[in-house]
């Protein structure tokens, strides 16, 4: 049910709100594109910046489209546990599949308050949870050990993992068979599969689902080569997704094909000229422009 090729979604603004046709057929067409799960309301969904009212409403906006076709996995993620254990109530409530929740920023909690944070959230609904552990944003890494406990609790199902390679193969032998590990991180996922993983919460999908969907259909029939060549190709593609602060550089190459305003929520910035021109040459180089 969760793997493959999974799109952390942006979220269309219009006039400072939420575009909510927009944000609908973009779902819509991620799905008509071959992405096999739909990741609302995470880090690139700026979930950061929008209020509670608009985080619930583009959970809602995405569980419609979505529902019965592909699975959802809702961000809902805080430094809050009481916040988190809201945010994924409503997740549930709404009808996603699963829900996804940071490790808590900014409150740098040790090892047990990571686990008792992620244990309260387990608790408080009956849907799979995933870790999401990326210490370059929260500050603070959940440690092998600590996954493993988490991995025992009924609903902690995965992790969506973005630290280093190496840690791939001690999580799968400490945290077992039926722990689903996918890859937060584009440019190293092929190699993540390589290492157990079973996909990726992709931000290059937001522009290239169908590429995204070969690539790691290719590696689940077997045909090494053809995944390569497809990774090969969008690798300057992941790169410019993070030139700048993300997701400004992914938002301006949605609107080069029409798929969203290229409009950010302080304290991200537009993309600047310097960083369009390098999301404009590796989209066209991965030939999605002409």
């Amino acid at each position: 049910m969760f793997q493959g090729s999974m799109t952390a979604l942006i979220t269309p603004f219009k006039n400072g709100a939420v575009d909510e046709k927009g944000f609908q057929a973009f779902v819509d067409w991620q799905i008509k594109e071959g992405t096999e799960v739909v990741v609302p309301c995470g880090t690139t969904g700026e979930s950061a910046t929008m209020s509670h009212e608009e985080h619930h409403r583009v959970v809602d906006l995405c569980v419609e489209v979505a529902k019965g076709r592909v699975p959802v996995i809702a961000g809902a993620g805080s430094n809050s546990t009481k916040e988190a254990i809201s945010l994924s109530q409503h997740a549930q409530k709404s009808g996603a599949d699963a829900v996804l929740v940071v490790t808590p920023y900014y409150n740098k909690p040790s090892q047990e308050g990571m686990y008792q944070h992620f244990k309260a959230v387990a608790e408080s609904i009956d849907i799979p949870v995933f870790i999401y552990n990326i210490p370059g944003r929260s500050v603070v890494d959940m440690s092998v050990a600590t996954m493993a406990r988490l991995a025992k609790l009924r609903n902690i199902v995965g992790v969506k993992d973005c630290t280093e390679l190496s840690r791939t193969p001690r999580q799968r032998a400490a945290c077992g068979d039926d722990f689903i590990m996918l890859s937060g991180d584009d440019i190293t996922a092929l190699a993540y599969m390589a290492q157990s993983g079973t996909g990726c919460i992709s931000v290059t999908a937001n522009v290239a689902p169908r590429h995204c969907a070969e690539m790691h259909a290719a590696w689940r029939q077997g045909d090494v080569k053809r995944a390569q060549a497809i990774n090969a190709r969008l690798a300057p593609l992941h790169d410019a997704m993070f030139v700048e602060s993300s997701p400004a550089p992914v938002k301006f190459a949605a609107s080069l094909i029409g798929k969203s305003a290229p409009d950010v929520r302080l304290p991200i910035v537009p993309a600047t000229e310097s960083a369009q021109k390098v999301v404009r040459e590796a989209m066209t180089g991965a030939g999605l422009l002409n």
